[in-house]
């Protein structure tokens, strides 16, 4: 085995940790006979060899003898060093454009490009894997050829011919979806594998090779689809809920033979990790892939928000818990990424909250919070999870600071009273909660009878080197509540803030004092004095203002801000001028002169405050809908502008930015591959914005 191993020279060449004189070391601990080894040889391609789909000139002296250890049948774990070969020869290079990288990267494209070539000219092999009798080896053996094989033409061919021979339903499964994927890669070959897909949907197969063939139909060939998709579906599902459920994996997942988990590694590697967290989401499901074709079958439906939200509202309703598990992340999935009519699927995902399935109310909790204003059909659902489960009010974790619970949370974004106990108590704790301010802050005047406990709290708090994380939640909800009342606590934070976060302290405290207005008369003096200081002079200046009303004691040092270097103080700067109005007018030409200024957030924040000191919208306008094609982010920042603007002119430019924005299915800072957790409610609040700007009837109404 591994014929001229000793004859390459590792020591060098290099991987992602250094030398990579061990590889040889991973690629025998592929062929070991102990499966901890095999699982630590694989951890290591992946984490140094193969380190997060790079490839290093080791990655591709490995190929061959990784070659070498696919095709050998004495080899266990087949099955996973297929799939390490389709990842480093799988890497598509037609979207980079060379012209622009710089030397290392060339070096990466060129090493991207011989792997491609080195794994496509051995993937013949993989037409015999097919049909190995290790069913791990079959079950990625379809996947590689699809992706990896220069005659999909064949490939196509053979998966049709293999279909009917095999009889391991997750392997079948994988034939399906390899179609799909040549479909995808080689589009002359669309319609064929659309034909099959279609054929295997409609004729008298299994419901999961049915549902596996709808769902990659609407990845590669969506208009194949059958018109009555959500009821087909349906029917789907409730056939495979009467599956009985199977205690141990199919044998397809069972790749590892007979290794039991006392045969694996006491502190599993990552590799093993995965493993076992797809064992434990595997457990107790008669389908467990299921979960996976329905989420194909979601990516594909994309803007048919209609069919998708009524295929989860069956879903939601199965009897079956791990079905509506499935259903209650994917509805979050889909309330994240389209705008919609959502009070229906809201309502049955807040149903879930009484589940006995922890893991099914849990999900439901963390969908809802992330809904803001949208999860008010839930709002009964989830005050009665508050109030029956205090234990679940606030989250430790391991490191960091304690949490609100989600259901806590959720319930506070809605503005609901009935959170309040739960906020009392979190107040309590030795600890406060980092995020407990901005539950308030959502709650409004109903958290008003938690001033006092907000203000008591604060006078307990040290000003030692804990300080900030101690007091910052708090006074945050100070800050939401404009507590004047609290003034002298917050000015006793403000004088006694340690070294160590206390510029991060001060601002807070500034941003408190600031809120209270008048009622922070007490700390005019100090606030005159941080005024000079250099990094509090806008928040000083800001809350000065916010308590005396006096521009004249302020605008000087607004202005001299506004020169700042870092463009952070300069964004500070020109959002507090434009607080003052047209007492700022005299800073007008030096506000202009940024609207050309080659950072964007600062462009805008200069077009707003010039428009709030000056009262005129033709310069600041043009900057505002510029900044918001080129940056889909500073949309919310822009729409509040327009809204004060007041209704947009029926054929302006600004209307019809603002037309278009409403009539677009697609959230406007949806992201393929990632999320915030504030990303629905920012939405939501640029759809009202939007409205708001514009006169008249809008036609298109809010998700909810």
């Amino acid at each position: 085995m591994f014929t001229g191993i000793d004859e390459v020279d590792w020591a060098s060449m290099e991987h992602a940790y250094g030398p990579a004189d061990d590889v040889p070391g991973l690629l025998y601990g592929l062929a070991s006979a102990d499966p901890a080894e095999r699982e630590s040889a694989l951890d290591g391609m992946y984490g140094a060899v193969h380190h997060q789909g790079d490839v290093y000139a080791c990655t591709l002296a490995c190929i061959p003898f990784l070659f070498e250890l696919a095709v050998d049948p004495g080899i266990r774990d087949r099955g996973g060093i297929v799939e390490l070969l389709t990842s480093i020869g799988g890497i598509d290079l037609d979207e980079d454009d060379e012209s622009e990288l710089d030397e290392d990267e060339i070096e990466g494209v060129a090493n991207y490009a011989m792997a491609a070539a080195a794994v496509s000219a051995g993937s013949s092999v993989f037409f015999e894997l097919v049909a190995d009798e290790d069913p791990g080896v079959r079950l990625a053996a379809p996947l590689a050829l699809a992706t990896l094989h220069g005659r999909p033409g064949r490939v196509l061919e053979l998966l049709r011919e293999r279909l009917p021979a095999e009889a391991d339903d997750e392997v079948r499964l994988a034939l399906v979806e390899a179609a799909g994927r040549i479909a995808l890669r080689h589009r002359p070959l669309a319609g064929q594998a659309a034909d099959w897909l279609s054929r295997l949907a409609a004729e008298a197969y299994p419901p999961g090779l049915r549902l596996a063939a709808l769902a990659q139909l609407a990845r590669c060939a969506p208009d194949a689809l059958p018109g009555d998709v959500v009821r087909v579906v349906s029917g789907l599902l409730r056939e495979l809920r009467s599956r009985p459920c199977r205690p141990e994996p199919s044998a397809a997942q069972a790749q590892n033979g007979d290794d039991t988990a006392a045969d694996r590694l006491a502190s599993p590697t990552p590799v093993g990790q995965l493993r076992e967290l797809s064992a434990e989401h595997s457990a107790g499901r008669s389908t467990p892939w299921a979960a996976d074709l329905l989420r194909t079958l979601h990516v594909g439906l994309d803007d048919r928000v209609e069919d998708r939200t009524a295929l989860l509202t069956d879903q939601l309703c199965s009897p079956d818990p791990w079905q509506r598990l499935d259903a209650v992340r994917m509805s979050g999935g889909l309330i994240r990424a389209w705008r919609g009519s959502y009070e229906g699927l809201v309502r049955l995902v807040g149903a879930q909250l009484t589940d006995p399935e922890p893991r099914l109310a849990e999900a439901a909790s963390h969908v809802l919070e992330e809904l803001f204003g949208l999860a008010a059909p839930a709002a009964d659902a989830l005050a009665a999870r508050v109030a029956s489960d205090p234990g679940t009010w606030v989250r430790e974790w391991a490191s960091g600071p304690p949490g609100l619970g989600s259901a806590v949370k959720a319930l506070a974004r809605l503005g609901d009273a009935r959170v309040l106990p739960a906020l009392e108590q979190a107040l309590e704790r030795p600890e406060v909660p980092h995020d407990v301010g901005f539950a308030i802050r959502c709650l409004g005047d109903a958290a008003a009878p938690l001033a006092g406990t907000l203000r008591r709290r604060l006078g307990e708090v040290g000003l030692d080197e804990s300080a900030y994380d101690r007091a910052s939640p708090l006074l945050a909800g100070l800050t939401a509540l404009r507590a004047g009342e609290a003034a002298p606590e917050v000015l006793r934070v403000l004088r006694g803030a340690p070294e160590y976060r206390g510029e991060w302290l001060r601002t807070a405290a500034l941003r408190a004092l600031g809120s209270f207005g008048p009622a922070a008369r007490c700390a005019v003096p100090e606030l005159r004095r941080l005024m000079l200081r250099p990094g509090a002079a806008t928040e000083a200046a800001q809350a000065l203002w916010a308590v005396t009303g006096d521009a004249a004691a302020v605008l000087p040092v607004l202005a001299e801000e506004l020169r700042a270097e870092q463009v952070h103080d300069c964004r500070a700067a020109a959002s507090a001028l434009g607080g003052l109005g047209r007492r700022a007018e005299a800073v007008a030409p030096r506000l202009r002169a940024l609207l050309a200024h080659e950072e964007l957030w600062l462009r805008v924040d200069a077009a707003i405050a010039l428009w709030e000191v000056s009262g005129r919208t033709g310069e600041s306008v043009p900057v505002l809908l510029a900044a918001w094609e080129k940056n889909r982010h500073v949309r919310v920042r822009v729409a509040e502008c327009l809204a004060r603007m007041g209704p947009a002119g029926a054929g302006s430019d600004a209307a019809q930015v603002l037309r278009a924005e409403l009539l677009s299915v697609r959230r406007h800072n949806a992201m393929d591959g990632g999320y915030g957790s504030h990303d629905t409610h920012e939405d939501e609040k640029l759809l009202a914005l939007c409205r708001r700007a514009l006169p008249g009837d809008t036609g298109k109404g809010t998700s909810s």
